[in-house]
This record gives structure tokens, sequence and C-alpha cells, in this order.
């Protein structure tokens, strides 16, 4: 049975780089639940089983650094989340990445640990909505050059580029992640509305 990973090992990265459209802009890390901004909530929630964490993120960068969270930004603009992932897996020190989006609701306390134990390569979490490609745990080398290949190709897609890697899936059975991608996930998730 695989062991669980050291936290010295594993980087948690943050995706918020997103245009948040849906939202008319508003930046999701900064999107309160009881007082506390998404970005600042999950890296708690992490920092006990992950040694380091990443954001990325492409505006307000200064709010980021006043709450010494290290973002890092696209090196390529206008190519979605796998630009951020880009990112994230180049700055990355760890052997091994755990990706959230900045906009996830719920996790559980065994998310880290299950996908752990799927395999050697790293793993993508399914939930009870079905597959969530921006959850999931990567061994950053093999990322990198998953990344490298799918960009070569001109892919854009973060299911593409793990179908590169051949992540399993782990399924996270009477669990839902959530998304804050409308007015109405905000009021359903008790975000504050400045």
């Amino acid at each position: 049975m695989k062991q669980a990973l050291d936290r010295s090992q594993v980087t948690l990265g943050i995706l918020a780089g997103g245009r948040a459209s849906r939202l008319g802009g508003r930046d999701k890390a900064w999107l309160q639940r009881a007082g506390v901004p998404q970005v600042i909530r999950l890296a708690r929630r992490f920092e006990v089983e992950c040694g380091a964490v990443l954001v990325s993120a492409n505006a307000n960068l200064e709010r980021y650094a006043e709450q010494d969270l290290v973002v890092v930004s696209d090196h390529v603009s206008g190519i979605g989340p796998i630009g951020g992932l880009q990112a994230l897996a180049d700055a990355c020190t760890t052997p091994w990445l755990l990706t959230l989006p900045v906009d996830v609701i719920g996790t559980n306390e065994c998310l880290l640990c299950t996908l752990v134990m799927a395999g050697d390569s790293g793993a993508v979490a399914e939930d009870d909505d079905g597959l969530q490609p921006l959850v999931a745990l990567y061994r950053v080398e093999s990322l990198r050059i998953a990344i490298d290949a799918a960009l070569d190709a001109g892919e854009h897609a973060i299911r593409a580029m793990q179908a590169r890697l051949d992540l399993p899936r782990v399924r996270f059975s009477g669990l839902r992640f959530g998304n804050l991608n409308t007015p109405e996930d905000l009021h359903a998730a008790g975000i504050d509305d400045p």
C-alpha cells in the first residue's frame, strides 16, 4: 500500500487566474465566506498537508503579496487553465503538486491522501457532479512534460493533457466540490457580497 506523502514533498497550487466572466469579472480569489477570502481559506485548509503554496493569478498581484502568498502568472495569456497549470508546474520545487481551483467550495479531509493512494503518477478527482479536472495531484516532472507536449500540439484542454498522463480518476461519492460561477452560486455558498 502506498504511503502518505510528507508535506515537504507537496505544493498546493491554487488556480486563480480566470476571468470570471459569468460573475462580471469579479476576482474569485477575494470573494469572502465568513470574512475569509477564498484563496486564504484554501491555503489555510491545506497548510498542514502541503509544505508550500503557489497561486496562479494574473490580476491583483499585490494583494497576494500582502498576504505572504507566492503568486505566479501565466507565461502565455489567453489559453485558459492550462496556462496557470504550466506556471504552477514551472515554479513548483517539490516532487508533487496538488491543484485546486480557487472557487472550490468544499473538500473533504481525505482529499490529498485519497489522491495519493490512487497511483504513482497522481490522480484526478471525480465528485457527484462528474470529473473535476482542476482538482488533481500530479508528479511534477511528468506534468511538465505533458503540458509541453499538449501546448506543442496546440491542445489547451486540461482533460486532453491529463489523458497524456493516463491519470486515474478517483471517485468521491457523496461529495460535491462545487464552484462559484454565477450569482446564484455565490448566494448558495454564503459568499459575502461587497
